[in-house]
């Protein structure tokens, strides 16, 4: 008796769902496995979300593969071809310099991937230690970390993040360290707050009378449970991070030129928004559209991570 390639397919694949849909997992690989599963599943309820994502991913692909969507250097410039409207040779037209509108909005990607990436590996662990340490040991150190956080929380965040901008000077780096340092409070505050609410819990009271340190249950029971609403936080920041590091260009102290960057494309095209407004359009629907998605994603992951939500 012959088993056919259909039904050998078909077999496997009812394996590995099997697998998935275990009632008892087998290691803590195949416990990963199921969370991400039902996470998918429930993230894929939500139209939006899954929008935002496709959105996302394809900024990183265009970032990621810009060389080989355009045949042109996004810094050259060709002062004969200034200014020239979208055409088959310039699917969005060329800016003042004459230089590739569309070129400059897929390598300015790679640009805005890079803030993104730095900002959130910086202020997401400092926001969740901070957060941690205060709500768990209370007192002095809570009054002395909450005091810091309130004071950066008392300035809109792109106008303190401007303050440090220009006196660190202009450049890609000191804007990555102004942002960050504006984007901390918030998950700071979120992870205290979660943490209150998990020191007095009782599997905490038992593994204290076990012997476990501060440092081990904060590090061990507590961090792994901030973690959800860290992520979902620093999601829903994104749009902030970006539009932040868009205005910082736009004033000239972000990404300096001729670098691509939608925030500088942006005032460079502003003089020319009513004859030629390609030059200002395409950055700032870029902007607009990348922080729309974000949005849509963090919004999406509230209700993937929300145990509150859990059926």
């Amino acid at each position: 008796m012959t088993i056919s390639t259909e039904d050998a397919d078909s077999s496997n694949a009812d394996g590995f769902r099997g697998w998935l849909l275990a009632p008892e997992p087998q290691g803590w690989f195949h416990s990963s496995a199921q969370q991400l599963h039902q996470g998918w599943q429930k993230f894929s309820l939500h139209p939006l979300g899954l929008a935002g994502l496709i959105v996302i991913v394809l900024l990183i692909v265009v970032a990621t593969a810009a060389p080989l969507l355009t045949s042109y250097d996004p810094i050259v410039q060709d002062m004969a071809g200034r200014l020239a409207p979208p055409s088959a040779e310039h699917w969005l037209g060329t800016d003042n310099f004459g230089r590739d509108v569309f070129s400059r909005v897929i390598y300015g990607a790679r640009t805005t991937l890079y803030i993104i990436m730095l900002v959130t590996i910086i202020v997401a662990p400092l926001g969740l230690l901070i957060g941690t340490f205060s709500g768990y040991f209370v007192g002095i150190v809570d009054e002395i970390l909450m005091r810091i956080t309130d004071i950066f929380l008392s300035f809109p965040g792109l106008v303190l993040a401007l303050g440090f901008a220009a006196a660190l000077g202009p450049g890609i780096t000191n804007a990555i360290i102004a942002i960050s340092l504006t984007a901390w409070p918030p998950i700071a505050r979120l992870a205290r707050a979660e943490t209150l609410s998990l020191r007095k819990a009782d599997y905490i009271a038992a593994v204290r009378l076990q012997g476990a340190t501060s440092i081990s249950i904060i590090t061990r029971h507590i961090l792994p449970m901030c973690i959800p609403s860290v992520i979902v936080r620093v999601t829903l920041n994104m749009a902030g991070i970006i539009i932040t590091a868009a205005g910082l260009g736009f004033l000239g102290l972000g990404a300096q030129p001729p670098w691509p960057e939608w925030g500088s494309m942006a005032a460079s095209g502003r003089e020319f928004m009513l004859d030629s407004p390609w030059v200002i359009a395409a950055p700032g629907m870029a902007i607009a559209l990348v922080s729309l998605a974000f949005n849509l994603v963090g919004d999406a992951l509230r209700d993937v991570l929300d145990p509150r939500g859990a059926e």
